[in-house]
């Protein structure tokens, strides 16, 4: 009897934390609150003794493969909140996707009647897989600054020390992976640590194992969603999502279109799909190929 061939199945993608379904169930579920402390605390540099998770739910629409927001928010001491989101993919407009996102957080906070003082700081920290501003650095922070005085308005109040800010309420953090991985640190600072393991480099994160157990309990986290049938699905609808709209923006750069151009075409093409106008109508408007205005509709 001729012996049995045994197949051999291929295992499956190690999950990544740069994509953000997977980003969002290690550190955005209940439970995990001590990894998500650890996490922000090397962002922050400050100690954080109170933390409560405020959207651990994963959508519902997550099957339906379209592109939405998978954010980590969280308050802090008490006092502040926190908003994290991993930025898949370069969209060019994160220097105005950020203040929209931190001004409408501070402000929804306000309701009718209520006094401004109970408004809580907020701070919004966004991990990039991508360049994006033209610093020497891979985490920069971004805050509302004074310029400097023109010397003809100058008056001699007698402060020594001006104030820099003109309020400490409103906070912006990117952390550029891409210049990370240039500059590769050792594991010596926790938030070098932290990034590592969203970067997926075992040896390192192996060594960052050994100095921080909440590294550890991380690791252990993902492992545990590679080997769910449930999130190993959702994990990779969301990454085909990613990947169809990156091979759209791209597609149109290939035509000579501007990023802006593109976006604002992309918009156009996905309200016109709405009001079930023709795909040919659609692509003769809005200079889209029947192509990309097909993958939109899909």
């Amino acid at each position: 009897m001729a012996k049995k061939q045994r197949i051999k199945q291929e295992k499956p993608e190690k999950m990544r934390l740069t994509v953000d379904y997977a980003f969002k169930r290690v550190f955005g579920r209940n439970g995990n609150e001590g990894i998500l402390k650890d996490f922000l605390e090397s962002i922050l540099d400050i100690e954080i003794k109170d933390i409560i998770i405020q959207n651990p739910e994963i959508p519902k629409n997550m099957r339906d493969s379209k592109i939405g927001i998978l954010d980590v928010r969280a308050e802090i001491n008490g006092k502040e909140i926190i908003e994290v989101e991993m930025q898949v993919q370069n969209q060019y407009n994160i220097d105005k996707r950020s203040p929209i996102y931190i001004t409408k957080i501070y402000s929804d906070q306000l309701k009718e009647g209520d006094s401004y003082v109970k408004v809580k700081k907020v701070a919004v920290i966004n991990i990039l897989n991508f360049n994006y501003y033209e610093r020497n650095s891979y985490h920069s922070v971004g805050r509302m600054k004074f310029e400097n005085s023109k010397e003809n308005e100058k008056v001699d109040m007698g402060y020594i020390l001006e104030e820099q800010y003109v309020t400490d309420d409103l906070e912006m953090h990117f952390i550029e992976l891409p210049k990370f991985r240039k500059k590769n640190p050792d594991i010596s600072s926790k938030l070098d640590q932290w990034l590592w393991l969203i970067c997926g480099e075992e040896e390192k994160i192996k060594m960052a194992k050994n100095e921080n157990e909440k590294i550890k309990e991380a690791k252990s986290e993902l492992e545990k969603l590679e080997m769910s049938p449930e999130d190993r699905e959702l994990y990779e609808l969301r990454l085909k999502a990613i990947r169809d709209e990156i091979n759209i923006r791209e597609s149109g750069f290939i035509d000579g279109k501007t990023a802006g151009e593109f976006q604002k075409s992309l918009e156009i093409a996905q309200n016109m799909l709405k009001e079930n106008m023709p795909i040919e109508v659609i692509s003769k408007l809005t200079g889209l190929s029947q192509e990309e205005v097909e993958k939109l509709k899909k």
